[in-house]
């Protein structure tokens, strides 16, 4: 069986978003919501439970989930209202839409979204 470019080529979004709701960013509950939104929106498959930690002394969360494209991660800041979001996908594939997404779940004011191709395979 040959392999075609999406068998050598993963995407990987590293997302940074600014000027969001400290509250949001504290909440384990709406972070848990986006990332059910995003699977659902990319049509991605978790392996599990999202794993979550909350920081005692800045309430910022820290959380995974693991997916049969690869991995969904998530820091956020809310001493500085920023999240910073990072989703490998093993296959190269469309992205969502990250914007809307974390205006609509955590407030944000500004994102800047970075689509970076991770070849398997060394350049020529």
């Amino acid at each position: 069986m040959a392999l075609n470019n999406s068998d050598s080529l993963g995407i990987e979004w590293v997302i940074d978003a600014h000027g969001c709701e400290a509250g949001a960013l504290a909440d384990l509950s709406k972070l848990a919501q986006l990332f059910d939104q995003l699977t659902e929106a990319m049509h991605l498959h978790p392996l599990g439970k999202a794993s979550w930690h909350q920081f005692p002394v800045t309430g910022g969360i820290t959380g995974v989930s693991l997916l049969e494209e690869s991995h969904l991660a998530c820091h956020t800041f809310p001493e500085f209202g920023s999240l910073c979001l990072n989703l490998f996908c093993c296959r190269e594939r469309a992205g969502g839409d990250f914007e809307a997404l974390l205006k609509g779940a955590v407030g944000a004011a500004s994102v800047r979204v970075r689509k970076i191709e991770r070849p398997y395979k060394p350049a020529l």
